[in-house]
């Protein structure tokens, strides 16, 4: 879902700095009392965080905190849950782990789910994978820890707060006058192992870490299996997007949790936007929808199979792809009555590779449709904040 596109570097960590380089600068405090004052700020800012989470979970009526709500209202003022499902197509990644005379017939069908509709403007559908060798018990582990989780006292939920990419918190916003997203997520990067922030893995329930680490080790192996069979697709040397994106695979997971609101046709869980990303995976409720994905100028309503998995290409894969692959544009909804959670697991490029589109896709029948950029991660907020893709920027 919401993580790193590339831009310039003025990002959330950027921010930090130029509020930390005045004291570096002019040297008016000591060492001390700088850590007084960050620490003070950071339990502010940590307790400002919990109080909102609170807002959401206990607002009731019609009253809702103005700074959520969207001043054109959502699907048009109407329930959005009252928008018709989309039949999107279901890929048995069997096919590809175990070659079969129906892999061809399978690889044809992961193309056309990942090409064929719409326009770009207007947005593409997801779809869904089975048989992807994660088994139904570990599914419901990762959303029982988080839900556990979730359920904590607040002081225990605290220890992993955080105003940075990993730990529990919300999205912070690029400007005073945008809407808040009516949610909170817990983020930490999962691959590689070394780039863990232990401090931000719950400690609590006491099998979060355990089964996050086994989860994620079989998503590593089920994101390279799909990029391969992405590439053999299009008849490319299966490794081809692995190379260019860069070794080992760094994947993160997101828990976003969804409050109910009474009023689910002014506010939205998560705006508008397509993933900065290569591939993202997701693992929806299994009792509560709400992802929903734009078809020709149309919101539709994404059923949830429970043991299966949505998967949907990033805006670095539609690149690579040179506009073969196309990045759905999708959004989060809430329930009026329902809390509801989800986990994405996205994988991004190394900082510093170039990506572009590979050898093989163009030609003079399909010239270059992108300029090759040098991934950068650390500008995503910005561009999700205020609508901004990075096909869109890299276009040609």
């Amino acid at each position: 879902m919401l993580y790193t596109l590339i831009g310039n570097s003025s990002t959330p960590f950027a921010i930090c700095q130029c509020a930390w380089f005045p004291w570096k600068l002019h040297n008016r405090a000591s060492s001390s009392q700088v850590a007084s004052h960050s620490r003070a700020a950071a339990a502010a800012a940590a307790n400002s965080f919990m109080d909102s989470l609170t807002e959401l979970a206990a607002v009731g009526g019609e009253n809702l905190p103005a700074k959520y709500i969207h001043p054109d209202g959502i699907n048009g003022g109407k329930d959005p849950f009252l928008l018709p499902f989309i039949d999107i197509p279901v890929i048995d990644v069997g096919h590809f782990t175990t070659p079969s005379t129906d892999t061809g017939k399978e690889l044809e069908k992961l193309r056309a789910a990942l090409s064929s509709y719409g326009c770009l403007l207007m947005g593409h559908p997801l779809f869904q994978i089975i048989n992807h060798g994660v088994e139904s018990l570990l599914l419901d582990k990762v959303r029982t820890v988080f839900k556990q989780f979730l359920a904590l006292p607040k002081e225990q939920k605290l220890e992993c707060w955080t105003e940075g990419f990993q730990g529990y918190g919300s999205d912070p916003l690029v400007t005073d006058v945008m809407v808040h997203d009516w949610s909170h997520r817990l983020r930490l990067i999962t691959c590689p192992e070394e780039m863990r922030q232990m401090k931000y893995w719950p400690e609590n329930p006491k099998n979060f870490k355990e089964v996050l680490h086994e989860y994620s080790t079989k998503l590593q192996v089920l994101h390279d299996v799909m990029l391969k069979a992405m590439a053999k697709s299009l008849k490319l040397d299966e490794s081809v997007f692995l190379r260019m994106i860069g070794e080992p695979v760094i994947m993160s997971a997101r828990f976003n949790f969804y409050p109910p609101c009474p009023r689910p046709d002014q506010v939205l869980g998560l705006k508008p936007h397509s993933d900065g990303t290569v591939i993202t995976f997701l693992l929806q409720d299994k009792e509560v929808e709400g992802l929903q994905v734009l078809k020709d100028g149309q919101w539709f309503r994404v059923p949830v199979i429970p043991d299966a998995l949505v998967l949907n290409a990033g805006e670095h894969l539609e690149i690579m792809s040179n506009g073969e692959f196309k990045s759905p544009i999708h959004r989060a909804v809430v329930n009026s009555e329902r809390k509801r959670i989800s986990l994405a697991a996205p994988s991004i490029p190394h900082d510093g590779n170039e990506i572009e589109p590979v050898e093989g896709l163009v030609s003079e029948e399909r010239p270059r449709l992108f300029r090759k950029m040098k991934y950068n991660g650390r500008t995503h907020l910005r561009y999700y904040q205020s609508g901004r893709r990075v096909v869109d920027d890299a276009r040609i």
